[in-house]
């Protein structure tokens, strides 16, 4: 069976917690996702009047296509042969995709065969405000990779994500990003980071579940991943951040000095996390549950006058069978956010391991410079001057 849904998706701040997001302030971050809801809105407007042109018409086409060629790649990967059955849920803002029986709210149940139009044609361009931050767990020099799950602490459901980048201004898809992904392992530990909170095993030097990824002609980048595990303070999230002009290094990473126009959070239904947290080692997960409805970020950018959720299939009968999903998203080409204060590094990944960015502080990028070296001197090794340690291929 594939059951077809929606996930929570929103660029949301990270909570006042101190364990989540140090130095976060409750007035300042409404301020600001008020602002941004805002920009949000004008830039939802633009891309709807996108739905008229033949060439973005023609780019819907090929991502129905794309879509259910790769659905059926994972699903022979998996060996799963039972026949489909898809699920579709209305779009909704996200307090009533959280309440209670939403799940039985405008849903459809199609045989094995509906169009595929209908199934991977859903597009949620999502606008998912650049302005918000990385949160203090950011790292840069990870490698170009698409499967960003290595031999250990990479153990959990398996995720196919698609992030696809349309430019606002002209409803055409921007190839050349590169999209920078990170997200906590089942037992919700990140890696790259050994800190209060989050006691990383390899500390500095583990690269699990982080990675990067161009974007095609069509601006979609892929990421072979995993449901991320939950901890203290957020709802649970997958980061993404998306870099342009950016130099490629000989070595498989990416220059730090580059635009960064948008940095985004995807956030997952609470049925999903329950159905997914059933299974080991996410059952094993000690750490403290905080739900959508109290990451209050993720309500704040959910709206009804844009759609922040992102859709998703099982591949199989079981959540345990892996899961597929796309989201498409609004950028500003023009943006350059590596200045701003949510733009923060919280550690660099070198030729001799990773190394934390002491000068960084929550909600801004302390006085990191712009090209990967402490305080801007250039005194310190590039992130991309060699291989990072345990980098595995794609």
């Amino acid at each position: 069976m594939v059951a077809f849904t929606k996930m929570g998706l929103a660029a949301s701040a990270l909570l006042s917690s101190a364990i989540a997001h140090p130095g976060d302030s409750h007035e300042q971050k409404m301020h600001e996702a008020m602002r941004n809801h805002a920009t949000a809105y004008k830039a939802k407007s633009a891309l709807d009047a996108c739905a008229s042109d033949s060439q973005h018409q023609a780019l819907m086409a090929r991502n129905v296509q794309r879509r259910a060629e790769q659905a059926e790649a994972l699903r022979q990967k998996r060996g799963i042969n039972v026949s489909s059955k898809k699920l579709r849920r209305d779009l909704a803002t996200l307090e009533a995709f959280e309440a209670v029986n939403h799940n039985m709210t405008g849903k459809l149940n199609y045989d094995p065969n509906t169009p595929e139009f209908l199934i991977f044609g859903a597009n949620t361009s999502s606008i998912v405000t650049p302005e918000i931050t990385d949160g203090p767990y950011y790292v840069t020099g990870e490698a170009i990779r698409k499967n960003v799950k290595e031999e250990q602490y990479s153990d959990g459901v398996d995720l196919y994500l698609e992030v696809q980048y349309i430019d606002i201004n002209n409803c055409q898809p921007v190839p050349g990003i590169y999209v920078d992904t990170w997200g906590a392992n089942a037992t919700g530990v990140y890696s790259g980071i050994s800190t209060d909170g989050n006691y990383a095993a390899d500390g500095y030097d583990s690269t699990y579940l982080r990675g990067i990824q161009p974007t095609d002609k069509d601006g979609v980048a892929s990421f072979e991943t995993i449901f991320p595990g939950h901890y203290e303070g957020r709802a649970t999230h997958t980061h993404i951040l998306a870099h342009m002009n950016v130099t490629v290094f000989p070595n498989n990473t990416i220059s730090s000095t580059n635009n960064i126009t948008h940095i985004g959070q995807v956030f997952y239904p609470e049925s999903l996390r329950s159905a997914v947290e059933a299974i080991e080692p996410y059952a094993s997960n000690t750490q403290a549950v905080t739900s959508n409805d109290d990451d209050m970020w993720s309500i704040v950018q959910a709206d009804t006058y844009y759609d922040p959720f992102p859709e998703f299939i099982y591949l199989g009968n079981d959540v345990s069978d892996g899961l597929m999903a796309w989201i498409q998203i609004g950028v500003n080409t023009s943006a350059n956010y590596i200045d701003g204060d949510y733009y923060s590094v919280a550690a660099q990944l070198w030729a001799d391991g990773g190394h934390v960015n002491s000068d960084s502080s929550f909600g801004g990028g302390g006085e990191m410079g712009g090209n990967g070296t402490m305080n801007g001197t250039g005194s310190a090794m590039p992130s991309g001057s060699a291989v990072p340690s345990g980098a595995p291929s794609s």
